[in-house]
């Protein structure tokens, strides 16, 4: 628990929620360190099958937090949270650290669902990217802002959006920055659903995915994650391979006889 996020692990559902209500969730330098180690610290936790990304309060996530575009008109050099290293340099991986504050949900080994409210703008709208699942309020206003403060969008939001938005919609909203709403999120594919509740709704299906066989689930986010990168001899090795790992293992045998038997299931969480 932090003054940023605070985690709740309940039945495997990891339950992670931004607690910086005063701010809207604003994204400032003690916000992306909590990020970064929240996803590391999950990355570890074998217990966790599902994670549930939600902000208290107004909002989802505000954005980028307001003072450190003040520190850019001051020329102070703090619009970002490396404080003017050089974004170019890897220090995550494939992601610097502003970036690694949505890629590492992105490359968690669960499934991440966001639950999206009041607002997800910017950087906050970046941040929902980094799920596998959004579950969106239909009112929720969102933008890729970043035009706004005569910027490019830069958190990893531009490798995941490719993915779910028509080029043209995606290039009109990067080049307005126009706020749209949740339920025009759904048409333009950056939200999976909409929901008067979508907190409720987001944990609901998280439960459903946490009573799976864990090691499917995480075979099948492997197998979606690297998709991008496989020709369709790679795909098909891919999960040739890791289907061989399953069949027989532990938990497959027991999701069989649950199945048979008519029971809940009881993994093995290694």
């Amino acid at each position: 628990m932090s003054d940023r996020i605070e985690v709740k692990n309940v039945d495997g559902v990891a339950d992670v929620r931004l607690v910086r209500r005063d701010k809207m969730n604003a994204l400032d330098e003690k916000m992306f360190s909590a990020l970064v180690s929240t996803t590391e610290e999950l990355a570890n936790d074998n217990s966790v099958r599902c994670v549930v990304l939600s902000g208290e309060g107004r909002a989802f996530c505000a954005g980028l937090d307001m003072g450190n575009f003040g520190k850019m008109a001051e020329g102070s050099g703090g619009g970002s949270p490396t404080a003017r290293a050089p974004l170019a340099e890897r220090t995550h991986g494939v992601a610097n650290r502003p970036q690694q504050a949505v890629w590492g949900w992105h490359a968690l080994p669960v499934p991440v669902i966001a639950a999206v409210h009041g607002v997800a703008l910017g950087g906050g709208f970046q941040l929902s990217l980094g799920a596998d699942i959004r579950i969106v309020h239909p009112a929720t206003k969102m933008s890729i802002m970043e035009i706004k403060w005569g910027l490019v969008p830069d958190m990893a939001g531009t490798a995941i959006m490719r993915n779910l938005c028509r080029d043209d919609i995606l290039r009109e909203l990067t080049y307005t920055g126009r706020i749209f709403s949740g339920a025009d999120a759904l048409n333009y594919g950056f939200a999976t659903e909409v929901s008067e509740k979508p907190y409720e709704r987001a944990m609901e299906l998280a439960k459903t995915i946490a009573s799976k066989n864990p090691d499917a689930i995480r075979a099948n986010k492997q197998i979606f994650n690297n998709l991008p990168d496989l020709n369709a001899a790679e795909s098909l090795l891919q999960e040739s391979v890791l289907q061989d790992k399953i069949i027989g293992s532990k938990n497959q045998i027991e999701a069989v006889m649950a199945e048979l038997q008519k029971r809940a299931p009881v993994f093995d969480d290694g």
